[in-house]
């Protein structure tokens, strides 16, 4: 089954933008933030898929 994940955790965001795990976590947690303050709730550890393609690549969900 080929499914879109709904939300990335820090292996996904370490594999994205090649970065470290230490880097990741600090990446989501920021996001994760941002989301917190627009009155969304959170998964510790996880970013939603849309909401980190629209502040990394300016991408809309489709």
């Amino acid at each position: 089954m080929n499914r879109t994940k709904y939300l990335y955790n820090v292996t996904d965001v370490m594999e994205i933008l090649e970065c470290s795990k230490d880097h990741a976590y600090k990446i989501i947690k920021k996001l994760n933030s941002e989301l917190i303050e627009m009155g969304y709730e959170v998964e510790t550890g996880k970013v939603p898929s849309a909401f980190f393609a629209k502040k990394y690549y300016g991408l809309e969900a489709s």
